[in-house]
């Protein structure tokens, strides 16, 4: 768990710092209904919410360009040092992965919209999948807001769930191509659909890598998981001693 932040001497920094991270959990709210909304959606068929859910990647793309002007703001006005440089570059990264997960939102509604007309009813596993994935987008927020790092690596470790999932389902959406060849544009949906799901899990665990990068300092983006644990055990172990 993250320590409590050190107040500044310039109240107002503290002031437009916690407006930044509101920022983004705002942002991140609206990209955790859009995942939801999709998700419901192409469980329904529910072509009405899925074009609604389209035109609300506006909002998201709107919040990711006036987070942009935040920071640049606040780097040009109080010249962050140290934790506070990292948490802002963290939250530059983090918007970025939420704009991107919202784009793949709207692109499952895409599909969902292009599936209208066709008789294909998603895989179960699709849902199952889909429940996987939002929880995985809530966890990564919620560590990104409390600074929880034992969540961020839960949420980590269990993106090998997601891929072991779309695998499996890209098996098998294969063998069904095969087997209905004249729903070959359909099923080609579909594995988009499920390889949307995927990326959207690709991206929280980007921002789980970001809420160690802001609480502990390592960049852990290019190493092994089980590499990245042990570093954070020695991290708190060498933390203790010098307690």
């Amino acid at each position: 768990m993250a320590k409590p932040r050190t107040p500044h001497t310039v109240k107002k920094f503290d002031e437009e710092l916690a407006g930044l991270m509101a920022q983004v959990l705002g942002m991140g709210g609206l990209v955790e209904d859009a995942v939801s909304d999709a998700m419901r959606a192409l469980m329904t068929h529910d072509t009405t919410l899925a074009r609604q859910t389209i035109d609300h990647d506006l909002a998201v793309n709107a919040l990711e360009v006036a987070s942009d002007d935040h920071v640049s703001r606040l780097i040009a006005l109080r010249q962050p040092a140290a934790g506070d440089m990292r948490f802002i570059l963290a939250a530059v990264k983090v918007v970025t992965d939420l704009e991107r997960m919202g784009d793949l939102a709207a692109g499952i509604c895409e599909g969902v919209v292009f599936l209208e007309d066709m008789p294909l009813h998603p895989n179960p596993d699709l849902a199952g999948m889909g429940r996987v994935v939002e929880s995985q987008v809530a966890r990564a927020l919620e560590a990104f807001s409390s600074g929880d790092i034992d969540l961020a690596m839960a949420v980590i470790e269990n993106d090998q769930t997601v891929d072991s999932m779309y695998q499996g389902m890209y098996r098998e959406i294969l063998t069904f191509m095969v087997e209905n060849p004249q729903y070959l544009s359909g099923y080609i949906i579909l594995s988009n659909i499920a390889k949307n799901l995927e990326r959207i899990g690709d991206h929280a665990t980007n921002i789980c890598e970001m809420v160690i990068y802001t609480i502990r300092g390592h960049d852990i983006r290019h190493v092994d998981h089980e590499a990245a644990a042990a570093l954070l055990r020695r991290h708190a172990g060498n933390a203790s001693a010098d307690d």
